[in-house]
């Protein structure tokens, strides 16, 4: 009986998650102040923004797997503004490195680095974001960091031209295991979720900072509903990948 109940268990923890859509904008944010945010990236198609990003490196940009599935071809850097493009920065993907075992959104692993087809200058315009020195230092419960991007700024709603930033307090992965009956390995949970902040559909893959550092790559929500509270938002977990990053910068 007690077999039999644990794969009911799982398999409802399975359909529950399949329920989950990508994540992305910002709800009850404002506008980003200028000069800031340098580390910033659109990551986008032949039709415009599908995805958000930020800088890792010179010639890096980290965003979602999942976003790969959009087929992205450039990136653009420098601006706030996505109407406003004349003194922005842009590059084509040369590379995409999807993180080798993910599978598809909700199942975790929703990591990936572009490589940009020519190194950007680093300078007072551009920046890019410290990572976690390693994976024994985290987050705690409650600290609030912020998350940044150019989607939709309420369900069903549409994009947005300048970039909005919104403040969010981490979430024990214990009430949010509790919340969504089960999350991925390797996530943070922030925003969603007894609170009317967090982020919604049209920008996956952005940072969520803390103290100035990316840790967690914004990954999904549930059921493209950013009527917010509801479940916690999931992000990935930039420390658990530290090995792979450093490798795949330094062999590209």
């Amino acid at each position: 009986i007690m077999h039999g109940l644990n794969k009911f268990v799982f398999f409802q923890v399975l359909a529950l998650l399949g329920q989950n859509a990508h994540g992305s904008e910002i709800i009850n944010g404002h506008k980003a102040n200028k000069n800031t945010m340098l580390y910033m990236a659109s990551v986008q198609n032949y039709r415009g923004h599908v995805c958000g990003g930020f800088l890792v490196s010179e010639d890096f940009v980290m965003t979602a797997a999942h976003c790969a599935d959009e087929n992205p071809m450039r990136v653009v850097l420098g601006t706030h503004n996505l109407k406003s493009l004349s003194n922005a920065i842009i590059r084509h993907i040369e590379v995409r490195y999807k993180y080798p075992s993910y599978e598809k959104v909700g199942a975790g692993q929703d990591i990936m680095l572009l490589k940009l087809s020519e190194k950007v200058t680093l300078n007072g315009k551009l920046e890019p974001i410290r990572l976690p020195i390693d994976a024994q230092k985290h987050i705690k419960d409650n600290e609030v960091c912020h998350v940044a991007g150019w989607g939709m700024d309420r369900t069903g709603g549409t994009t947005v031209n300048d970039l909005r930033v919104v403040d969010v307090s981490v979430i024990s992965l214990r009430d949010c295991n509790m919340e969504w009956k089960g999350v991925p390995d390797n996530v943070i949970c922030a925003g969603g979720y007894k609170t009317n902040k967090g982020f919604c559909q049209g920008d996956s893959g952005g940072p969520l900072v803390c103290n100035g550092i990316a840790v967690g790559v914004v990954s999904f929500n549930r059921n493209m509903t950013c009527d917010y509270p509801d479940v916690p938002n999931v992000y990935t977990d930039v420390s658990k990948y530290l090995d792979w990053i450093r490798n795949t910068i330094k062999n590209a």
